[in-house]
């Protein structure tokens, strides 16, 4: 089955928890200061520790019968910043066959994909890219994923209408299925001011080939919520397309978060409470987990959804 009927027939899909805030918290393993964690895959005391998260995830997902979607740790590997390093393009290309391998240890329903992000600083819209801008500068990466033969692609926490727009043409254009994630405020708005209902209605006007679906990342489940329940996001729009969340736990704001030395978190039980909260009111079936997450949030929550199909 490919990513688009999973999608389309499964009552649910699960997605990987934190890997890079793990990373540093339980194995000293710092970010690159260019392409953050892509360079991984080719350092083996963090290669193994990669692997390490990934199997803890997939076999949680194996073990209450979920899909799950595996995203490839190269958000910061863009044109710009791969050109910065030591690395060149085919750092896509190994950390797709990174997961691929990976992949083969188990049966099925693992959904490989290429993430991709803003050219700036995921927190603020200041220096988000123009449409057009955008387009250029992501369709490096897009085509490298097609190469790679990535599953499917997602852009992850996009601040800003306007570079969403040009990465979700530069992905359009790759033939791939592919998902646009946004960051939002408690306001049921983008970082610049735009709600969630006028975001997904350019994108899906625009675009020929439109996103599977629309989500968030790194954003707390109650955030998400007052986001979905403000008047203008209450539209059927929003309602069909808004699918997913990749949880924060920390209902902080982005300012916040990103000013913030230590790690904010809350237990598995609570959170799981809020991610099925968006289930119940709002219709949601992509739940995966960010910063402040582990394997017991993502356990915790793939039990809840499992007993709902169940």
């Amino acid at each position: 089955m490919d990513f688009e009927s999973c999608y389309n027939n499964s009552p649910f899909v699960l997605m990987e928890g934190a890997l890079g805030e793990r990373l540093k918290r339980e194995y000293d393993i710092p970010f690159d200061d260019v392409i953050a964690l892509a360079g991984h895959i080719y350092n083996e005391k963090a290669k193994q520790a990669l692997k390490e998260l990934f199997h803890q995830y997939i076999k949680i997902s194996q073990h209450y019968h979920l899909p799950i979607m595996l995203t490839t740790p190269t958000r910061r590997a863009n044109k710009e910043r791969v050109a910065q390093s030591k690395y060149n393009k085919s750092i896509i290309y190994d950390n797709v066959s990174f997961l691929r391998e990976i992949k083969q240890d188990y049966s099925s329903n693992i959904y490989i994909g290429g993430l991709m992000g803003c050219k700036g600083d995921a927190y603020k819209s200041t220096d988000a890219l123009s449409e057009k801008e955008a387009f250029e500068f992501h369709s490096w990466q897009a085509l490298l994923f097609k190469e790679a033969k990535a599953d499917f692609l997602y852009a992850g926490i996009m601040p800003a209408l306007s570079e969403a727009v040009g990465m979700a043409s530069a992905m359009e254009n790759t033939g791939l299925p592919y998902i646009i994630s946004f960051m939002i405020r408690n306001d049921g708005k983008l970082i610049d001011g735009t709600t969630i209902h006028e975001a997904i209605s350019t994108i899906d006007n625009i675009t020929n080939r439109k996103p599977i679906f629309y989500m968030t990342n790194c954003v707390h489940p109650k955030v998400v919520a007052n986001a979905l329940s403000k008047t203008y996001n209450q539209t059927a729009t929003v309602k069909k397309r808004f699918k997913g969340i990749q949880a924060n736990t920390s209902p902080l704001s982005p300012e916040e978060l990103d000013n913030c030395y230590d790690l904010k978190t809350s237990d598995a039980y609570n959170l799981a409470n809020d991610m099925l909260k968006l289930y119940t009111d709002f219709n949601l079936k992509i739940f995966g987990g960010c910063c402040g997450t582990d394997s017991t949030h993502i356990n915790e929550i793939a039990k809840r959804l499992n007993q709902i199909i169940i």
